[in-house]
């Protein structure tokens, strides 16, 4: 990837959404405590190891990367392609920069969940208008470059031999920790890092699985079905959702059978829902149609954007109208669970929007992968 012309190309893209909002400046928290390092990556080429960072654009003018000083000599800072800064205190050098530059109207991403209290502060004393941004930052990065959609799919590659590492390791009364293992040394073996957020859906038994998502720990026994709930991004920091049903016996359940069969009209119907100009909302009713109907609920939600941040807007989900567009990367995993909550199916996929519908980007197929000694 050409970094400095993909950079050009999304700073563009975010100052075009600023020019709509008449913004000065946009301030782009990221942080690798809560899993909102991505924005950072977006617009800087940096992957934050340790702390948190903010990258600072200016409707005119070089934008600029500010960290805590703390943070000198934790990352490679060498990938980071702008102005470095390094300051005690970064939100006071953000408002005397924006007091410098005479700025008054300044857009924030991260502002309710990842800014610092002690940043927030200094802006807010600075007499700055601070202007929410999150969900108008992530609709102005969410139709992927080709050079994007290059590491999304080989994000999914990895994604995929880690369910099947997964898979391979299966043994009913297996630990999830050491079915999780394997797919975790290859998702670090092939460049992921520390870019995985891995789980399971498990403890139940008679081929069915409970709804609690868990990590997974040596404790935990792995009885005759499994849901494996695999997140990860690729050397290219491109986060997927690729994942499968295990059954350690068959047939599973009843309610497991008919949950996917749920799962096989979802499956088609997001071929021509995920299009173009559908909306969120629209996508979600015709996703959910074949749960819905059958009574269940929907505990986790549809869908959503995905990018180099997990969860992004727009959600596939009720009373979004967000309007999909072309090369807009989605991951989809309906999460239906029974009436009475003891029971669910949980599968994951990522999806391209193009003009003639959703394509797929896993060649797994929807199934229920059936374990054999």
């Amino acid at each position: 990837m050409d970094l400095t012309a993909e950079l050009d190309r999304r700073y563009a893209g975010v100052r075009a959404a600023m020019a709509e909002h008449s913004l000065d400046a946009l301030v782009v928290s990221g942080s690798e405590y809560s899993g909102f390092e991505g924005s950072v990556t977006y617009l800087s080429g940096f992957q934050i190891v340790h702390r948190y960072a903010y990258v600072v654009v200016p409707a005119d003018g070089a934008p600029q990367i500010v960290f805590p000083t703390e943070a000198r000599y934790v990352g490679e800072h060498g990938t980071a392609q702008l102005e470095q800064v390094f300051a005690d205190r970064p939100g006071q050098h953000i408002a005397d920069t924006a007091r410098d530059c005479g700025w008054r109207r300044v857009g924030v991403y991260g502002l309710d969940y990842i800014m610092t209290v002690r940043d927030y502060r200094a802006l807010e004393a600075a007499g700055l208008e601070l202007v929410p941004f999150d969900q108008e930052f992530d609709l102005a990065r969410a139709v992927k470059s080709e050079a994007e959609l290059e590491s999304v799919r080989d994000s999914v590659r990895i994604n995929e031999e880690g369910f099947e590492a997964f898979f391979a390791a299966y043994r009913p009364g297996r630990t999830a920790a050491e079915i999780m293992a394997p797919a975790e040394e290859l998702f670090v073996r092939t460049g992921c890092g520390r870019l995985t957020m891995n789980m399971v859906l498990a403890g139940g038994c008679h081929g069915a699985a409970p709804p609690e998502f868990k990590i997974a720990r040596g404790d935990t026994v792995i009885g005759d079905f499994v849901l494996p709930s695999l997140e990860v991004a690729g050397p290219g920091m491109h986060w997927v959702e690729v994942s499968r049903a295990i059954a350690g016996a068959w047939p599973p359940s009843d309610e497991t059978l008919r949950m996917m069969e749920a799962y096989d009209e979802y499956y088609e119907a997001a071929k021509p829902a995920l299009r173009a100009g559908a909306t969120a909302h629209d996508a979600h009713r015709a996703v959910s149609k074949g749960f819905s109907g059958r009574g269940w609920n929907l505990g986790h939600v549809t869908g959503h954007s995905i990018g180099m941040t997990m969860i992004e807007h727009p959600r596939i989900g009720e009373g979004i109208e967000v309007e999909l567009r072309e090369g807009m990367v989605l991951s989809m995993h309906p999460h239906a669970i029974s009436a009475d909550g003891q029971t669910c199916l949980y599968m994951q996929d990522t999806w391209l929007v193009t003009a003639d519908g959703g394509v797929p980007l896993s060649r797994l197929p929807m199934k229920i992968y059936l374990w054999e000694p």
